[in-house]
């Protein structure tokens, strides 16, 4: 290994014990199975702001979404992101207050299953049960591509076998996460926000320099039929373009319809110590993931134009373009290679702050709603925070079984686990919000009804094209919605403690 390998790995090992040192200083704030996965909601609005926009990111922001976008053009990775913008932004608008007050009110449910039993009175636990089943079933194989690309960065850059090189980054993430709780997953995601941004810029601003101009670029793109389209998609195979239609375009700006189910990122509105901040982290949030999306985009338009002036070779994993920008980058000299490291350490942030809070929900689902609530009613705090850490290490390592075979593509994994939480969780929080008449008979159904579909469209009928080959979370979402309205409405209405408690929630202000 050459020195600019060296001093590029040395970067990136210091970044990684900064966050294990996170962990460690942490790890005293965590008294109670409810400090360790909520922080006591103590969060500040910064911290809320990024840390549930990091979290919520993850790889397919630095790998995902520029290699769509320069293989096939802009149309499918814009949509998407601009889906995703106006998800983020009414997300915060309408859910964030609303469900950080009706969380505390409700006997201070600190996790998402526990608060959908709570809500509806269910005292047999049915909704936090499944819906904590669902939990692992979509954040499993989520956190397993979290892993699989931290092992994939390290294998591809630095000459190592992919195997160790994926377990290394795991107890990595494992190790701060257990030690510190929510506190340490937030506060580190807040530090990996700030290192993923300073990473899409660098690489950004290298690319424009790199092929002359801006008009380069913009040149380009242009050149290719469809490329810098939102209406048309570029085929690189044949160099032609199609159309890409309207309604393809609603599923993908279906992708917004995901936050309201997102169980990491609610977490984070659950956990915000002063409720009146949260408008400063909605205005925080907003502005960075529209700015951050956009780059995001435009490294993939970029790369294509650094492949075809020479400066990189073509890629065949085009979601390795940031890894191959940052290797071109470190060939200037020992400061262009810590800066290399730092577009690296931004990769491993991008992926580490969506793993520990995946991991977090995962294991509160298991331990808190699945174990605690329906085998082990009077678990003991002590008991309870051993089970909390050693249910992570579990999830941990099923997660990197199933990284084990690093073949697998970023964007796919995430737009499916995203459609399975969108459809499952989404209609049932809004509902849940802000609908009195909602029942738990009608929650239940609504959200197996949605993640069921989701596996029925994506595996049955959007194979069949046409108009039926549209993202899975459109159709998914509006069936739980339907589901759950038409069901609650059959039902007999929700009790009369049920429906003074959503007034009193309803009224705060």
């Amino acid at each position: 290994m050459d020195m600019i390998k060296i001093t590029m790995l040395l970067t990136i090992l210091i970044y990684l014990i900064a966050m294990v040192a996170i962990g460690a200083v942490l790890a005293k704030n965590n008294q109670t199975t409810d400090d360790f996965y909520l922080g006591g909601r103590k969060l500040g609005p910064l911290v809320t702001a990024m840390s549930a926009e990091a979290s919520d990111m993850s790889s397919w922001l630095l790998m995902g979404l520029p290699g769509v976008a320069y293989l096939t053009g802009t149309a499918d990775a814009a949509w998407t992101a601009i889906g995703l913008a106006l998800g983020t932004y009414v997300n915060w608008l309408v859910v964030a207050k609303r469900l950080r007050n009706y969380t505390h009110a409700c006997s201070n449910s600190t996790t998402l299953p526990l608060f959908f039993s709570n809500r509806y009175r269910d005292e047999r636990r049915i909704l936090s049960v499944i819906a904590a089943v669902l939990i692992v079933i979509f954040f499993v194989p989520y956190t397993a591509s979290g892993f699989a690309a931290c092992g994939k960065l390290f294998a591809n850059l630095f000459g190592m076998d992919y195997l160790p090189a994926m377990i290394v980054s795991a107890i990595v993430i494992v190790a701060y996460t257990t030690l510190g709780g929510f506190l340490a997953a937030s506060m580190t995601d807040f530090v990996q926000s700030i290192v993923m941004t300073l990473a899409i810029l660098v690489v950004f601003g290298f690319g424009i320099s790199s092929v002359g101009s801006f008009d380069a670029v913009m040149d380009n793109a242009k050149s290719m039929a469809g490329y810098f389209s939102l209406t048309q998609i570029y085929d690189p195979a044949s160099g032609s373009a199609s159309p890409y239609g309207t309604l393809t375009i609603f599923s993908m700006l279906a992708w917004g319809l995901g936050y309201f189910g997102m169980p990491h990122v609610l977490l984070r509105f659950m956990a915000i110590g002063d409720v009146q901040k949260l408008k400063l982290s909605r205005r925080v949030a907003s502005v960075w993931v529209v700015i951050s999306m956009v780059v995001a985009v435009f490294i993939g338009v970029v790369g294509n134009a650094m492949s075809k002036a020479g400066v990189i070779p073509a890629l065949d994993d085009p979601e390795t373009i940031i890894l191959v920008v940052a290797d071109v980058i470190s060939q200037n000299g020992f400061l262009a290679a810590v800066v290399a490291g730092l577009i690296l350490a931004g990769i491993l942030a991008a992926t580490m702050s969506t793993a520990d809070s995946q991991l977090l929900a995962a294991s509160s689902s298991a331990s808190q709603n699945i174990l605690k609530e329906v085998f082990v009613k009077n678990m003991s705090e002590k008991t309870g925070m051993l089970v909390a850490r050693l249910t992570v290490l579990v999830i941990a390592v099923i997660g990197m079984f199933i990284a084990r075979d690093s073949d697998s593509s970023v964007f796919q994994i995430v737009s499916f686990a995203w459609a399975g939480f969108g459809a499952s969780f989404g209609p049932l929080v809004l509902l849940a919000l802000f609908w009195k008449r909602s029942t738990w008979q009608g929650a239940l159904c609504g959200m197996v009804s949605g993640g069921v579909m989701v596996f029925v469209w994506k595996f049955l009928i959007r194979p069949m094209g046409g108009l039926l080959g549209i993202y899975e979370l459109l159709p998914a979402f509006l069936l739980g919605l339907a589901v759950n309205v038409i069901v609650s409405l059959l039902t007999p209405e929700p009790s009369k403690e049920v429906q003074e408690e959503f007034d009193r929630v309803a009224a705060m202000k």
